[in-house]
């Protein structure tokens, strides 16, 4: 059934793009603002590692669950109705995550937070695109990508300097005025596409949604958990795996055989939209991944405050908002897609080939970042805006809302992906190079004697006693060796994330763009 036109003008269709691009960066805030504030809740809520470590876990099982159904709820419900429903959803989880005493009421009220979320980022994605004419929907993805880029980057400064300055509950807070205001311009101005009549409770496809449930939060868990719970030792990983695979090879058979499929698995037929699913997962691996080791190798290895380490980002992040625009109006032009995509895939690995050239065990400092940074901010620019586009460019009503929300979870399973083989890889490289160095340390070397003996008349000229100066030089090279192994696994994956997203580049220029690059007729999207 063909529905009016949603495209908006004037101050309307500010306010809807304002609406959207909030409730946009609200969710992905929320995924990144929490790893700062990790320490004090454990501390406040007496928890283990493991069991904080859920805080984030549960956040992204909720999210990853809920995105692939947004288009199918939205048809349910009515798109601004759901939309709404999802911030409220969000606000009060927030309130209630602020709020929480017990360890076990905060990962639920995460899970809650992140089941709202979900449909925040797809849905507010579909919004911009239609209220913006066919031949504006580049700039409309160049200013739904400013949300989605900056997002990442926010979360760690804004998390560090609210608990530093104040308390962890307020990087909960902080999202309730935000809430309360979208809700209010959602249900004032955002209009519900009429593109298809909701579903008879019989007709739901209840079958589909448990099994996806099940897979995706299979999977979910297995990557956040499986590191730390050494993989496939741990019965519980084994089993979830299991889960996955099974889960997923029923999913597909129920989806492809199904009069009303939970998800359209159909739409991939478009050759696109494949492409644009792969790439959109390699762009969430490189961005998450990147977001994740920078901060950890400035907080770990060189002693930076979390404040610090968030500030640091903020000048890519800008230069991502300063591109944005500009990629959106070359893909209005004409610049063929896929042309975009390797340029920034190969500035990504030279973002990349230059961190792993400058990073020290000491004294890198913050300029050294600067113009690497600002690299990465250029690359991620070319890469979002005409990734999203070329899936989307050749869909068509309907489909548009389908494409999106599968190009926005493998974003993030792409993340998810992306930060457990990185820690896996980490710790692995760790250990590998820690024992290396260590069989280096000789004691028949006189080089590494004069080094501890150096070290050890250091210490007695302090007015240590000699067998104490002799144990704390020992202590000394041991620090130096873990600071020196931690260095070179952190080189590895900068070299190693770079090579990835080099041999992605000829693969890319194969691709066949859309004639009509950025005009994509959503006008019965949802």
């Amino acid at each position: 059934m063909q529905q009016e036109s949603l495209v908006e003008y004037g101050s309307r269709r500010v306010i809807i793009t304002i609406t959207a691009i909030f409730c946009a960066l609200l969710e992905i805030v929320d995924t990144t603002i929490v790893n700062v504030a990790l320490n004090d809740m454990r501390g406040n809520m007496g928890a283990t590692l493991s069991e904080i470590g859920w805080v984030v876990t549960a956040y992204a099982i909720g999210n990853v669950i809920i995105v692939p159904m947004t288009s199918w709820l939205s048809q349910q419900f009515g798109r601004r109705n759901y939309f709404a429903a999802s911030i409220i959803i969000f606000t009060i989880s927030s309130f209630l995550c602020g709020n929480s005493t017990a360890m076990w009421e905060l990962i639920l009220f995460r899970f809650i937070q992140g089941v709202g979320g979900g449909a925040l980022l797809v849905t507010s994605q579909t919004i911009i695109t239609e209220s913006y004419p066919v031949e504006k929907r580049g700039i409309a993805q160049a200013i739904y990508g400013l949300g989605v880029i900056i997002g990442p980057t926010l979360g760690p400064p804004l998390g560090g300097y609210i608990t530093d300055n104040y308390s962890w509950p307020y990087i909960f807070y902080i999202n309730i005025p935000i809430g309360i205001i979208a809700t209010l311009l959602t249900l004032q101005f955002v209009r519900s596409p009429k593109y298809a009549e909701k579903k008879s409770i019989n007709e739901v496809d209840f079958l589909g949604i448990i099994l996806l449930a099940l897979t995706v939060g299979s999977l979910q868990y297995v990557l956040e958990r499986g590191q730390e719970d050494d993989w496939f030792n741990d019965p519980i990983i084994t089993t979830l795996t299991v889960t996955t695979v099974l889960s997923l090879f029923f999913f597909i058979w129920r989806e492809l055989t199904y009069k009303n499929p939970i998800v359209e698995l159909r739409v991939l037929k478009n050759g696109n939209l494949r492409v644009g699913t792969i790439l959109s997962f390699i762009l969430g691996f490189g961005l998450y991944g990147s977001t994740f080791i920078i901060p950890m190798y400035t907080q770990g290895t060189l002693g930076w405050t979390a404040t610090q380490s968030g500030m640091l980002m903020i000048p890519a992040a800008l230069t991502t908002a300063f591109m944005m625009p500009i990629i959106g109006q070359m893909l209005s032009r004409g610049v063929p897609q896929q042309y975009l995509v390797a340029a920034g895939m190969f500035l990504f690995f030279v973002y990349s080939f230059w961190g792993y050239k400058i990073i020290t065990p000491a004294d890198t400092g913050s300029d050294a970042f600067f113009w690497m940074l600002i690299v990465r901010g250029i690359g991620m620019g070319l890469l979002f805006i005409p990734i999203t586009t070329l899936a989307l460019s050749s869909l068509k009503g309907q489909q548009i809302g389908q494409g999106a929300a599968f190009t926005g979870m493998m974003r993030q399973l792409g993340g998810s992906f992306g930060v457990a083989l990185i820690t896996t890889f980490m710790a692995r490289r760790n250990m590998f190079y820690r024992n290396e160095l260590v069989g280096k340390l000789d004691v028949n070397n006189p080089d590494v004697m004069n080094r501890l003996h150096g070290i050890e008349h250091n210490f007695i000229a302090k007015g240590m006693d000699t067998k104490s100066a002799l144990g704390s030089g020992y202590k000394m090279l041991d620090f130096s060796v873990t600071k020196q192994a931690a260095v070179m696994s952190y080189m590895d994956v900068f070299l190693y994330l770079g090579l990835m997203f080099l041999i992605c580049i000829p693969f890319v220029l194969l691709v066949k763009g859309n004639k009509q690059q950025g005009k994509v007729d959503t006008s019965a999207a949802h």
